[in-house]
This record gives C-alpha cells, sequence and structure tokens, in this order.
C-alpha cells in the first residue's frame, strides 16, 4: 500500500483514539478505553511502516500536525470544544507547514 495512504490511516487512527480517550473519561469507560488503546496500537504500527519509506521528521511532522488539526475540529464539532482566532491561526500554520514540506522539501519522499 501506498506510504501517504497507511499514513492518513494511522492519523485517522490517531484521531479516533484520541476522541475516544477523551470518551473513556480517565479510562473508567470500559469501550471508549478499548478503543482508544487500539486505535493508538494501530497508530503507531501504520507510522512505523510509513518511516520505511520516508523520512523520519517528515513522516512525524505531517503525522503530528495533521493529527493536531484535526483532533482540535473533533472536539469543536463533537465536544463543543472553542478555537479562538490564534488557535485557528496556529492550525493554519501547522498546515502551511506540512504543505512546504510536500511541495518543497527534498526530503519529502525519502
Amino acid at each position: 500500500m501506498h506510504p501517504y495512504i497507511l499514513l492518513a490511516i494511522s492519523i485517522a487512527a490517531e484521531v479516533v483514539a484520541t476522541s475516544a480517550l477523551k470518551s473513556s473519561q480517565g479510562l473508567t469507560r470500559l469501550w471508549p478505553s478499548v478503543l482508544a488503546v487500539l486505535g493508538y496500537c494501530a497508530a503507531f504500527y501504520l507510522v512505523s511502516k510509513v518511516m520505511n519509506h520516508m523520512a523520519t521528521g517528515v513522516v512525524y511532522a505531517i503525522w503530528s500536525g495533521l493529527g493536531i488539526v484535526l483532533i482540535s475540529l473533533v472536539g469543536w464539532w463533537l465536544y463543543g470544544q472553542k478555537l479562538d482566532l490564534p488557535a485557528v491561526v496556529g492550525m493554519l500554520m501547522i498546515v502551511g507547514g506540512v504543505v512546504v514540506i510536500q511541495v518543497l522539501s527534498k526530503t519529502a519522499g525519502n
């Protein structure tokens, strides 16, 4: 499978796991806790496979950056958490950084 597809699945697994962690109420609810653990296991396994095909720093920048943005949006949508202007500007900067890496960096495919 293409490394970017694996990376996207890994990011999705991490976002699901983090959302489940919020719903687990401190790991006191069984099924959200199980989903969190399984989601993180899947996310780390897949990101480790992606690192066999791409530079570690690039993989981690994309994985963590997009994960931050997506989980912030999920928190806003599912849990009613507020995103103020500095948070939105910061997330746009993160996305901009990922775009710069993908478009301009020669290490993105290593």
